[in-house]
């Protein structure tokens, strides 16, 4: 069993938990994930390292509430205890050698990213983020950002905070300026990962994209998270829990991941209306 030592609501929608998992905080780096089940009956679900603290022994996670196991869990609060906390799991993501990176997040993506702009910062990297949000009501971990980053652009869709528009505005306006990056990094929805990369491309800039929307099981087994590269002509299979979750931004068939990402979220959908009125009963 995994304490829970500290909860908060980062927005109506967003949680942070600050789990005891002494082993866990010991070895997991940026871009590993773990995996947890919220009790014994619960699914495994995978979650990103949002940080560590080895001296305290704990590992920070954040996720939004969208189906059934994330309700279950923001329902736990501070001295609950998780049934499971596995990891870390999956490939950290490469930073050796990087000295200006641009780093591009989107709503709960940018819990992923942020440890990311941090280790390069510790690192005495030069660090641009852009990070972007439906609305100010939804803005995340602004203050984390500013404190590791050279510049930093905020991006809402309805112009209630930053700039208003999607975060390939800035990219582009930079690239075109002349800003050259050893690597842009990009976490977010595959949609707007997908944009990422097209705005890179006439420019040459390599792109890193964490598929971490796509993963179910995080062991491979289930193969939700199978990706088709496009590597030198031929088409190769990946899975993003075993093999990534970054994967080379130009390779990746971003089509055919957000058909298969369609291809059960009625589902899901149903599955979350029911956990909430299963805890909608048991405090009525």
């Amino acid at each position: 069993m995994y304490k829970i030592v500290d909860k908060k609501m980062l927005n109506p929608t967003v949680v942070q938990l600050q789990v005891e998992a002494p082993l866990v905080a010991n070895k997991a780096k940026p871009g590993q994930f773990i995996i947890l089940r919220v009790d014994e009956q619960g699914e495994r679900i995978p979650l990103t390292v949002a940080g560590v603290d080895k001296q305290a022994g704990t590992v920070k996670i954040i996720y939004q509430i969208v189906g059934a196991t994330t309700e279950a869990l923001s329902h736990k609060q501070a001295g609950d205890y998780l049934q499971d906390f596995v990891g870390p799991l999956g490939v950290a993501t490469h930073l050796d050698g990087l000295k200006k990176v641009c780093i591009v997040g989107g709503g709960v993506g940018c819990a992923i990213a942020m440890p990311i702009a941090q280790a390069l910062h510790e690192m005495g990297a030069e660090v641009t983020s852009i990070i972007g949000f439906r609305s100010r009501d939804l803005l995340i971990l602004e203050d984390e950002f500013r404190a590791c980053s050279h510049s930093l652009h905020i991006m809402t869709d309805d112009g209630s905070y930053g700039e208003k528009g999607n975060v390939t505005a800035p990219l582009k306006r930079l690239l075109e300026a002349g800003e050259r990056y050893d690597m842009i990094i990009t976490i977010g929805p595959l949609i707007m990962m997908k944009y990422v990369v097209a705005t890179a491309k006439p420019f040459g800039t390599p792109v890193t994209a964490s598929m971490n929307p796509i993963m179910i099981d995080g062991t491979g087994m289930c193969g939700g998270c199978r990706l088709t590269l496009n590597v030198d002509g031929k088409k190769v299979t990946k899975f993003a829990c075993v093999d990534g979750p970054d994967f080379n931004g130009y390779e990746i068939d971003f089509d055919e991941a957000m058909a298969r990402g369609r291809m059960y979220s009625a589902f899901e959908r149903h599955k979350h209306s029911e956990t909430c009125n299963l805890f909608s009963k048991e405090v009525g």
